[in-house]
């Protein structure tokens, strides 16, 4: 009779366990569904946010954004002078102030220069000189421009910098490469 009874309350036991043990799994799948679901709701909300602010984008004092932008990036005050604009080889050229530094702003990164380079190399040897990004020394510091490490309107706002400093508008600025050659 003791063996029954024990035998009955083991297996009520068991079975409970089971039940409560299928009740957590639809409760976290429940649980799961709704963090996706405010998940989404939260990416919806800012997308909405953002298109209502990106109406009103605007960048006063282009050289000054830039400047702001590019010295947070260095980790110095930079003070920026633009030089030259290179349409065919989308480069924004710029002196610091003390004229000691040659700062290239430019949206084809490090491994698209290097892709170039290899390439053509026949062709671009003659022309190296005359382009920037192709005569980079080794040493060259590289940084990445992007909305994580400029602002939460950064592409919009680099588009119209670059329009205003370039006099041309680029495809998509989501990222801008900063070449610095001392």
């Amino acid at each position: 009779m003791e063996i029954l009874l024990a035998i009955v309350v083991a297996s009520a036991v068991l079975f409970f366990g089971a039940l409560i043990s299928m009740g957590n799994e639809r409760q976290k799948r429940a649980i799961d569904g709704l963090r996706e679901q405010i998940v989404l709701w939260a990416m919806q909300d800012l997308k909405v946010k953002r298109e209502h602010l990106v109406r009103n984008v605007q960048v006063a004092d282009p050289l000054a954004w830039l400047n702001k932008t590019a010295s947070k990036a260095y980790g110095h005050e930079l003070r920026l002078q633009v030089s030259e604009v290179l349409d065919t080889d989308k480069s924004l050229i710029c002196l610091s102030e003390d004229g000691n530094m040659r700062i290239v702003f430019s949206p084809l990164s490090p491994q698209d220069l290097r892709r170039m380079k290899q390439s053509n190399r026949n062709r671009l040897t003659q022309f190296a000189g005359h382009n920037p990004l192709l005569s980079l020394p080794r040493n060259a510091e590289t940084y990445e421009l992007s909305v994580l490490n400029g602002n939460d309107f950064f592409d919009l706002e680099m588009g119209l910098v670059w329009q205003a400093l370039a006099g041309h508008r680029l495809d998509s600025l989501n990222r801008i490469w900063m070449y610095v050659i001392s």
